[in-house]
């Protein structure tokens, strides 16, 4: 009978706005939770094949699912370890196991995003046990090759390690003006010293001294100058390099580099502008400048002036905090100033957001729904830059939600309604034997 069809399908009817009303719930008790990501139902109908002149009701079905491609807002925090994905994308973490193995045991998770903190053991987590992971760095803040399809290369960021940091100095500049008259057969001929400070491999500061001296010939102006090095953490009083420079005097390039000859035991790379020598803790390149070029060391008519001397490296430091930029570069930042590249996470995506499994602490893993995943440096491809001092809200709507909750409530009415007309109906039925 099509009385009892109507029937079932007005039960279907109260059925799915049951499931609605559960979702609705959901997203309005965590409409304050950072990084949920709202529930919805579709609804489909169901047909039953008909007969002519008679109509069965075939009801209703519905499928939850999760709005997760949905993209809340950004609020600031004062917290640098706070991230969230400006687009799309998740971050790679694991759960409180994980932490402890290997790559090919550990389970992988997504987060949206996430407030990450150090624990006893330094390693950054969310308050529900959740570990940042990322691609460790090697000692001069590179990334190496990794593998993007798998999570293989990913290691739990750990900043304990890290706590203190020296790094060496392996480039030292010399911008530095030759007065061109000390060059002349009447010149004096006195030298010209200057200090530059480096730090060795402990961080310790120690001084190279490099030592200008003039050339001279009574037949005329040299254009030339002999260059010592002595380093203070041996011998001061020794030269450990020496090398010759020429400079141009001609009205096209005067002023600049026409040649360098090292002395023993160094080198010149004509096209990088360094002489190579080693000191007290190894190997340290000097950047003179290249032939021709007006940078580095230049002879002018103008006084001796160290005009722009620098140097890489710094000396010991203490951890003072962590921070991450767009490209999810998470950076140690030193007391001294100094700041030295950990990790790098990496932006997780997968063909199909919404077909992610959802898991308890707005975590997702990877289904047969959503495809495989793979991992993006963030900011590239389709997936957005990772955001520091910031948390994305949820995106329940309350206002959307209470009007969806008294849609369901009048759709879960009015089928009972029909349940009750059905009800009386039968009744009716029953009544005719009467």
């Amino acid at each position: 009978m099509s009385i009892s069809s109507a029937l079932n399908a007005s039960v279907m009817g109260l059925n799915v706005n049951s499931t609605r009303l559960a979702t609705i719930a959901d997203n309005i008790s965590n409409s304050a939770t950072f990084g949920y990501k709202r529930s919805d139902v579709d609804f489909s109908s169901m047909v039953i094949n008909q007969r002519r002149s008679v109509y069965s009701a075939g009801g209703v079905n519905a499928t939850a699912y999760k709005d997760i491609s949905g993209q809340g807002a950004l609020i600031g925090t004062g917290n640098s370890t706070d991230i969230s994905i400006g687009g799309r994308g998740m971050i790679p973490v694991t759960d409180q196991f994980g932490a402890l193995e290997t790559s090919t045991q550990r389970a992988l998770q997504f987060l949206p995003t996430g407030s990450f903190s150090a624990d006893e053991n330094g390693f950054l987590r969310t308050l529900s046990g959740l570990h940042l992971l990322g691609w460790p760095a090697g000692t001069d803040g590179a990334i190496a090759n990794v593998s993007r399809d798998s999570g293989a290369g990913l290691v739990p960021v750990n900043i304990s390690v890290s706590q203190f940091s020296a790094s060496p100095t392996n480039l030292i500049n010399l911008g530095v003006n030759l007065p061109a008259e000390s060059t002349l057969p009447n010149a004096n001929g006195d030298p010209f010293t200057l200090p530059v400070e480096y730090y060795d491999n402990l961080g310790r500061a120690q001084n190279l001294t490099y030592t200008f001296t003039p050339v001279i010939s009574v037949a005329g102006p040299t254009n030339e100058w002999a260059v010592s090095v002595a380093d203070g953490a041996g011998d001061p009083n020794v030269a450990i390099a020496d090398f010759n420079v020429i400079f141009n005097d001609n009205e096209a390039d005067g002023g600049s580099i026409a040649s360098v000859t090292p002395g023993a035991g160094m080198s010149y790379d004509a096209a990088t502008g360094h002489v190579t020598f080693d000191v007290a803790k190894g190997p340290i390149n000097t950047f003179i400048g290249r032939v021709g070029d007006n940078a580095g060391l230049t002879q002018l008519s103008a006084p001796f002036s160290p005009y722009n001397v620098n140097k890489d490296g710094a000396p010991i430091g203490d951890l003072q905090s962590v921070e991450i930029d767009e490209q999810g570069f998470l950076e140690a930042v030193y007391d001294t100033g100094f700041r030295r590249v950990l990790y790098q996470i990496p932006v997780a995506d997968v063909p199909n957001l919404n077909g992610l499994q959802a898991l308890n602490n707005q975590a997702y893993a990877v289904s047969q729904a959503s495809g495989d995943v793979y991992f993006w440096d963030a900011g590239s491809g389709p997936v957005g830059s990772l955001v520091g001092y910031a948390l994305m809200e949820s995106t329940t709507d309350v206002a959307t939600e209470l009007t969806n909750l008294i849609e369901t409530q009048r759709a879960y009415s009015s089928n009972a309604k029909i349940v009750q007309t059905v009800d009386e109906m039968l009744q009716e039925t029953t009544n005719l034997k009467r």
